[in-house]
């Protein structure tokens, strides 16, 4: 009589999105699954995303979604079309955590609290028997020496910090990558990658607010800007050009239009001066803006000028405007000339600061680079140097703008990773559904 074969044990190192993700598709596939989770909790980080509500997906078609990929989109193709948004959803909602949509096809928890979205997945693990370790933080993955002269390695385990051994015919990295370090997110997943063999693209703050050289931003700390238009470029190209809100701070500017901004700048030109130009009627053409300011000047022509910007600009707005634009604050409006309309509309809509560089990875949303996919396979998110050994979420080198797209990419790849893991090499088979 056959016995039967034992079945594979995936350990899973992070308790995040992805990994939680991956060892719930391990644990589904029939895998024995091990989840390792320094902390004292799984999910810190879901916990503060979309501040505390957790932004957990977006319901934009497939085209979208990879307009809105930052860093290797097509890297993702078969992880997505493993888990997509839709099937995101299914899964959540099968698990309990009833869920909303809001304006820009962002996906929230009907409740508003992240804390719905980690409960969804702690039960899926214990539904699915996956041993959860707190406190338990990896030391290094284990290895087999070189066979035969092949210049491949297998997975062999995880060592803790604290001496224990786990052995593990699978490993699934999930450590995240440098962004709220508080969290837990303090990059060792690149050391574990650079151990095996693997490349690191550096890791840089991304989807993170921008410092400017000029003062009168800071005057305006605390103000949020809608339904503005920003376009950043150097001398010679146009970097990034989106639509939305913004905020001034005590650096600088933030703000969701910012920081999709910043995605773009640090890959390219990090601390490196670059023009930000901010236009406040973006509905406005230069001409349609001049006839409405006749219109307003025509019908106030003997107020002054300090006093006629009212009903176009937020009230803190109004001084610095009036500085920038090097008009009298105290010229009757009836009085103002074509070329100090015309200084006028440029302000508004071309308000010009430098950027000088961004925050630090503490107030950065998502990492940008990682470990090189090109070493990895995106078919089933394993290593091309070492089998047995998988990658999944941010300590890859993806990375995207706001709206629910990077926790896409950590369900996505964790699933993947975690099926991937636990079939039989032998035995190919159909990947289960969740």
């Amino acid at each position: 009589m056959k016995m039967e074969k034992e079945r594979k044990h995936v350990v899973v190192i992070g308790g995040g999105a992805s990994g939680m993700m991956a060892a719930v598709g391990a644990a589904k596939e029939g895998a024995r699954v091990t989840l390792l989770e320094k902390n004292e909790k799984t999910g810190k980080k879901i916990y503060i995303t979309g501040k505390g509500r957790c932004n957990l997906t977006n319901s934009c078609e497939k085209e979208a979604f990879f307009e809105h990929i930052v860093s290797n989109g097509k890297f993702l193709y078969s992880a997505f079309h493993r888990m997509d948004n839709q099937r995101v959803r299914d899964f959540f909602e099968s698990s309990g955590c009833r869920l909303k949509q809001e304006r820009g096809n962002r996906i929230f928890p009907l409740s508003d609290h992240a804390s719905d979205v980690i409960s969804a997945l702690n039960r899926q693990m214990e539904k699915e028997k996956v041993r959860v370790y707190l406190h338990a933080q990896a030391a290094e993955i284990l290895f087999s020496q070189k066979d035969g002269g092949s210049p491949n390695r297998k997975v062999m385990g995880v060592k803790l910090v604290n001496g224990r051994t786990i052995p593990g015919d699978a490993v699934i990295v999930a450590t995240g990558g440098k962004s709220y370090a508080s969290t837990g997110s303090s990059g060792e997943g690149y050391g574990f990658a650079i151990e095996a063999g693997h490349t690191v693209r550096e890791p840089k703050p991304a989807l993170v607010p921008f410092t400017v050289k000029e003062d009168w931003p800071r005057a305006l700390q605390g103000l949020s800007l809608k339904k503005v238009s920003a376009v950043l470029a150097n001398e010679k190209k146009k970097i990034y050009e989106g639509f939305g809100e913004m905020l001034f701070t005590h650096f600088g500017v933030s703000g969701p239009l910012i920081l999709s901004a910043s995605s773009y700048y640090v890959k390219k030109y990090n601390g490196i001066p670059v023009r930000l130009c901010i236009d406040l009627k973006p509905a406005l053409d230069r001409e349609q803006l001049d006839k409405r300011l006749l219109r307003e000047f025509e019908r106030n022509r003997n107020r002054q000028f300090k006093n006629a910007l009212d009903s176009l600009l937020p009230s803190r707005m109004i001084p610095v405007i009036i500085e920038l634009s090097g008009i009298s604050p105290e010229k009757r409006v009836g009085e103002l000339t074509r070329q100090e309309r015309e200084k006028l509309i440029t302000c508004l809509k071309n308000l010009t600061m430098t950027v000088t560089g961004t925050r630090s990875f503490q107030e950065a949303v998502v990492t940008q680079g990682g470990v090189n996919v090109k070493e990895v396979n995106p078919s089933t998110m394993e290593s091309k140097l070492v089998k047995g050994l998988y990658f999944a979420g941010e300590v890859l080198d993806v990375d995207a703008l706001t709206g629910g797209f990077n926790l896409q990419i950590a369900w996505s790849t964790g699933y993947l990773a975690g099926v991937s893991a636990a079939r039989d090499d032998e035995l190919p088979g159909k990947i289960s559904n969740i």
